[in-house]
């Protein structure tokens, strides 16, 4: 119920009140199961930590793909629906939170690790890996935040358009 509350409304709608309505529980229910909204929040950032061990996990089950099917593979999860309202919520709650921020900044390094390496096995030196991995990550994020990008960034012709871009050598389609 966080999430959504999260996703659709932002980290200021994340209050006692708004999600006992979403959820239909009282507020005594609510402090049941928590001490106070920090506690709440703190589980919602745990939980998100679960959800990034999976995506984690997925990511590197692609590894035994070719290097431009991975990456394609790779950009398909991450601007997936269920995917892009949260992450762009997260990030915005990780403005705001010391513990959110970290989470986000250790899921952003695991996933430019990934993302390099896959340019690595597709031929590129280490220094234009490492650039072409956070070309793609940062406009990944540009994205996000893009009125209406959602839908241009899940088009998987887009996408290919993209990768063509970042995999061309010197203005020169590569073979791989």
């Amino acid at each position: 119920m966080g999430y959504t509350v999260l996703a659709e409304e932002g980290v200021r709608a994340l209050k006692v009140e708004r999600l006992c309505q979403q959820a239909g529980v009282t507020r005594g229910s609510f402090y049941w199961h928590f001490e106070d909204i920090d506690n709440y929040r703190a589980a919602l950032v745990e939980s998100w930590n679960k959800f990034l061990e999976r995506d984690r996990q997925a990511l590197s089950e692609l590894d035994s793909l070719p290097p431009r099917e991975r990456l394609s593979a790779m950009m398909g999860t991450l601007v997936s629906p269920q995917y892009w309202m949260l992450e762009r919520a997260m990030r915005e709650w990780a403005r705001l939170d010391p513990v959110a921020a970290e989470n986000i900044r250790a899921a952003d390094r695991h996933l430019l690790r990934t993302v390099t390496k896959a340019y690595r096995d597709y031929g590129f030196s280490p220094e234009d890996a490492k650039l072409r991995a956070e070309l793609t990550f940062a406009a990944g994020i540009g994205l996000l935040h893009l009125t209406g990008s959602a839908e241009q960034a899940q088009s998987l012709a887009q996408r290919e358009r993209f990768l063509d871009l970042m995999l061309t050598e010197a203005g020169v389609a590569s073979d791989h």
